[in-house]
């Protein structure tokens, strides 16, 4: 489907926030775009939404959405023994709870696996000292899933999050820059202490959530940038109440720690997106002949890039999910988050002017889930 039918960008990226079991919600949101036709050239991610990414750039564009459902259906499988009551006997958030620490007492099924026994038993330097998890299981599960040919010789660019061990350095593994496998994906979501540092290339790594949970600006950064049409899907919302009690607090650290302040990147590129518009305004009224020229010339490559619209979705929890809604790898709920990122891209896209290009002169859009 020719991609001007749909929308007015050159390019199209996906940035995927971390989240653990939330990122269902992306899955969900992918899917509902991809029934409008709209098709990611590029997607970036973190912990979780590195996953995801991988697995849409690792398909071809008419398997993702079973690629993703195969995933998220293989890691919410029921173990022997993790079973819930059934849902009537228990209140939503009684149960959550409980399967939240089944998973945690059992682990989950193509993803990770509880140390027996634990870490703190082992001699240090050992490598199952380091984590309370092993995540073997997950590369078979990514090999099972993703097809690394495609994913690094298709069309789809690939960026994913990780922090260097050794220098506390934020890096992004681009399958424009290398080639990537298994082991950069897991690194991106080796979030301790649950999960072990990934060897990559000699240096070790653990989640990118841990510096920054949110793509957002690597992807706003890039030069030279063509007319960009970004979905930012965030699992944590910056936005929160007052907790009333034990529970809330422990949740609102987590949702204050990975939100990663979207809304504060996006309003800070469109300030910048301005200046720079300001700028290419006063060199083109500059004279050519300057003895300057070499400097305006820089500054002009500094300030080129194409407009953007930002449509940043922000998953909304429900009230009985409380802080164990990232490891809460139920069915159940794993399908109340895909239906509801399917839910809010068709409700964001419904309102005026989403996929149309921004003129020159404004520059950037953002269409927000919550104000819509």
């Amino acid at each position: 489907m020719a991609k001007a039918k749909q929308h007015g960008f050159e390019q199209v990226a996906l940035a995927l926030q971390g989240g653990g079991a939330l990122g269902a919600y992306q899955a969900g949101a992918y899917q509902a775009l991809a029934a409008r036709g709209i098709v990611p050239d590029w997607v970036a991610g973190v912990s979780i939404g590195a996953i995801n990414a991988a697995i849409i750039a690792g398909n071809a564009p008419e398997t993702r959405v079973a690629a993703l459902e195969g995933f998220w259906q293989r890691i919410t499988r029921f173990l022997p023994g993790n079973m819930a009551l059934p849902e009537p006997l228990l209140p939503a958030a009684v149960n959550n709870l409980m399967w939240a620490g089944r998973n945690l007492t059992f682990g989950q099924p193509g993803f990770f696996s509880p140390r027996l026994p634990p870490p703190y038993l082992w001699p240090d330097d050992r490598p199952e000292a380091l984590s309370y998890y092993d995540i073997t299981p997950l590369r078979d599960t990514l090999c099972e899933f993703v097809d690394f040919d495609r994913l690094n010789d298709g069309p789809v660019r690939l960026s994913v999050g990780a922090v260097d061990i050794h220098n506390g350095n934020y890096v992004y593994f681009d399958n424009r820059e290398r080639r990537i496998g298994p082991e950069h994906i897991m690194a991106s979501g080796a979030l301790p202490p649950g999960f072990p540092p990934v060897e990559v290339e000699g240096r070790f790594y653990w989640d990118g959530g841990l510096a920054s949970n949110t793509p957002l600006d690597y992807v706003l950064h890039h030069t030279p940038r063509p007319d960009t049409l970004i979905f930012q899907i965030d699992l944590w919302p910056a936005h929160g109440e007052l907790p009333r009690n034990i529970r809330d607090v422990a949740e609102r650290i987590k949702e204050i720690q990975y939100s990663s302040r979207t809304r504060l990147s996006s309003d800070h590129m469109v300030r910048e997106m301005q200046m720079k518009r300001r700028v290419r305004e006063l060199l083109a009224r500059l004279p050519h002949d300057t003895d300057a020229r070499d400097l305006l010339d820089a500054m002009e490559k500094d300030c080129a890039g194409g407009v953007a619209t930002i449509v940043h979705l922000i998953y909304e929890s429900r009230p009985y999910e409380h802080e164990s809604k990232d490891y809460n790898f139920s069915r159940r709920m794993m399908e109340e988050h895909w239906h509801s990122g399917g839910h809010d891209v068709n409700r964001v896209l419904a309102s005026p002017g989403v996929l149309e290009r921004p003129d020159d002169h404004e520059g950037i859009r953002v269409f927000a889930s919550d104000r819509v």
